[in-house]
């Protein structure tokens, strides 16, 4: 009877499981998801094979290293799950193993992390807490009489060798049925990007699987995927009813052709007979508009609309209401959004959600990049950003992506900051940028990168640029840290007059391009007081729309109201300068090409157009119209983004286009050689 009474395993495991699905129910409501959903079933289930499993350990155990094992295990749980509340909500993503200069941008920022946590977030330690209260007032007075009725009820032995059969039997039991929750129809989805199969493999959209299996399950999942790769079956084949060639645009792919029936790598050839079968792009009315003047991209640092205002930011609000405006512009938010994002600019492709791709494939090298496309038609190319390789290794990203030189802040030779709370000034940078580029780089046309800094986080401490203009704001009932943001993109704004000014003056500017887009929303300032200055709905991933403009002194300003991101960058870019390129090598798309997909994807795969918001996380449509879209056309277009970012993460992962360039050349000079040997003979 006494190890009846003593049965550590059932006692053990009850609690696990009532803690852990407390936590999880709390973590939805938090963050306003469905509590009680077919996908809850599943996370139960894998509660309970969990809540097993370590049980099973502790039985063998005493009492009192039990209670000390269980506090500190559910206590790291906790802060796991709160940490991802916050992560989710400052970064916009939820926080893997698979990143680790996500925990270094954290360590960084953590004051301004910690305090964009919401009041709610805390709610999470509320299962902790009561844990706590059971082990401190009720354990020792119920634990026996408890036990003793719930043991002998279910005829449960303590003997070790039945422990060992009952516990192996009862997982099984559990595994059998939690795989079947994979598979069967009503635990589906029919709108989800990623099947549940697939997630479990590997969690490559985090959103969906800690909806479908749980912040818990998501922890388990995400260590399991550690240095593994994405799966290949992830990727959509292409077939031969996707190709549709526009005649204006002919491109000859024999050589492709020859190279797809000579790999013997499927994988390899995956990519191939995906990206060959796309649609090609034709020219349209803008076609080589800006052909042969120079370009200048500027990535700004955390910039959103709040920089769209005539009378503080005169010189943005200039290229703003002069050139080419794309009023439905986004830059989402992922893992090193920064990093990634100025990534996804240059080649034209997504970049891997669940790591930082930048840095993590900073050895690869991609021959169509934007800074190749201009290398092939002689022009200058260069990069330069002010502040080090502390983040981003940009001397190596660059110089694979082919800028023909870097200029890091030390190269620049102005003043930085080692110290997290002070950037570079934006005004320093633009000065010394352009003397280096006139006078080094203008003997004939240059395509220019700059990567800009000052307006990034903190906020919520003074800096130098954080306190520099906030006469600008001293009238207004702003909160501090929106105050700050509003002065450092004061230095921002400088910057961009002083690139004004010296164009000018070298007599260069009608024949100069400047391209302007946010990295990503101040994402160090909450929808709260943003809202102070934006008077729109920040939800639906409408905190994301950032301003991109492309502007030239000798065209005639238009509003685009086409859904876009920084993806297309390239591509439209290519276009404008009648570049002669492939379309079918980029996942984004000319902006002006009139079969454009009129739709923005998000990192997680959710997307929106005119008429509709699709949540990927949650699965769910919301309309913005009184028209309605069919079931399959959703699936459709959730196929299309699911494909072009599998795609995108098997092209980065296999180093594609460094492989196709070197190939396609290889059997362009066996021709070549072929073709001489048969005119000397």
């Amino acid at each position: 009877m006494k190890k009846l009474l003593n049965n550590k395993l059932i006692k053990n495991y009850l609690i696990l499981l009532i803690f852990m699905n407390l936590l999880e129910i709390v973590f939805r409501l938090i963050s306003n998801t469905q509590v009680f959903d077919v996908a809850f079933l599943r996370i139960f289930v894998g509660l309970n094979i969990i809540a097993v499993f370590i049980a099973f350990i502790l039985s063998w155990s005493n009492n009192k290293f039990n209670k000390i094992f269980i506090i500190l295990i559910t206590l790291v749980i906790s802060i796991y799950a709160f940490l991802q509340l916050g992560f989710n909500n400052f970064i916009g993503v939820y926080m893997s193993f698979n990143t680790t200069s996500q925990l270094g941008a954290v360590t960084d920022y953590v004051k301004e992390f910690l305090a964009s946590f919401l009041i709610k977030f805390y709610f999470i330690f509320i299962p902790f807490i009561l844990l706590i209260i059971y082990y401190v007032f009720i354990d020792k007075y119920t634990e026996i009489k408890f036990l003793k009725k719930f043991v002998l009820k279910t005829h449960i032995k303590y003997e070790p060798g039945i422990r060992i059969i009952s516990t192996v039997l009862v997982l099984f039991a559990l595994g059998f049925l939690y795989n079947e929750t994979l598979n069967v129809s009503f635990m589906q989805n029919e709108l989800q990007t990623v099947s549940n199969k697939d997630l479990f493999n590997y969690p490559s959209v985090p959103s969906i699987v800690v909806n479908q299996f749980g912040v818990i399950g998501f922890g388990f999942l995400d260590i399991k995927s550690i240095n593994s790769e994405i799966p290949t079956n992830y990727v959509f084949d292409a077939t031969e009813d996707n190709v549709t060639i526009n005649t204006d645009r002919v491109i000859d792919d024999s050589n492709w052709e020859v190279l797809i029936n000579e790999e013997t790598d499927k994988s390899i050839n995956n990519i191939n007979n995906y990206l060959i079968n796309l649609p090609i792009a034709g020219y349209n009315e803008y076609t080589g508009l800006f052909e042969g003047k120079n370009l200048i991209v500027i990535m700004m640092e955390s910039v959103n609309d709040i920089f769209i205002n005539e009378e503080l930011y005169p010189n943005f609000y200039k290229l703003y209401s002069e050139g080419f405006s794309f009023v439905n512009n986004y830059s989402p938010r992922n893992s090193c959004a920064t990093g990634n994002n100025e990534f996804s600019a240059m080649t034209g492709i997504y970049s891997i959600q669940n790591n930082c791709t930048a840095n993590v494939y900073r050895k690869n090298t991609y021959p169509y990049s934007i800074f190749n496309l201009f290398n092939n038609i002689g022009y200058n190319t260069l990069s330069m950003h002010d502040y080090t390789e502390a983040y981003y290794y940009r001397n190596t990203i660059h110089k694979n992506m082919g800028s023909m030189k870097y200029y890091g802040v030390q190269d620049l030779g102005i003043t930085y900051y080692n110290e997290y709370k002070n950037w570079a000034s934006d005004e320093d940078f633009m000065d010394v940028a352009m003397d280096i580029t006139l006078n080094e780089y203008a003997d004939k046309p240059f395509m220019l990168w700059l990567t800009t800094v000052s307006s990034h986080q903190p906020y919520v401490l003074s800096s130098i640029e954080g306190d520099k203009y906030l006469d600008l704001t001293e009238d207004t009932d702003y909160p501090m840290d929106l105050r700050r943001y509003m002065s450092k993109l004061k230095t921002l704004d400088n910057a961009l007059g002083i690139l004004l000014d010296k164009l000018e003056s070298a007599g260069i500017l009608d024949d100069t391009v400047i391209a302007l887009f946010g990295d990503h929303y101040p994402y160090g300032l909450k929808d709260s007081t943003i809202n102070y200055v934006i008077d729109y709905d920040l939800d639906d991933n409408e905190r994301e729309r950032t301003p991109f403009v492309i502007y030239n002194s000798e065209i005639s300003p238009q509003k685009i109201e086409k859904y876009t991101s920084y993806v297309n960058l390239t591509p439209t870019i290519a276009n404008l300068f009648g570049i002669n390129y492939d379309p079918r090598l980029y996942m984004g798309s000319d902006l002006f090409n009139e079969d454009y997909w009129n739709i923005v994807t998000f990192a997680d795969g959710s997307w929106k157009n005119v008429l509709a918001y699709y949540n990927a996380g949650t699965s769910e449509i919301k309309y913005y119209t009184d028209e309605k879209m069919a079931i399959d056309e959703i699936k459709e277009i959730n196929q299309l983004i699911t494909s072009k970012m599998q795609m995108s993460s098997y092209i980065v992962q296999e180093n594609y286009f460094e492989y196709l360039d070197e190939q396609l050349k290889i059997i362009e000079e066996k021709k070549e050689t072929y073709a001489n040997y048969e005119n000397n003979n």
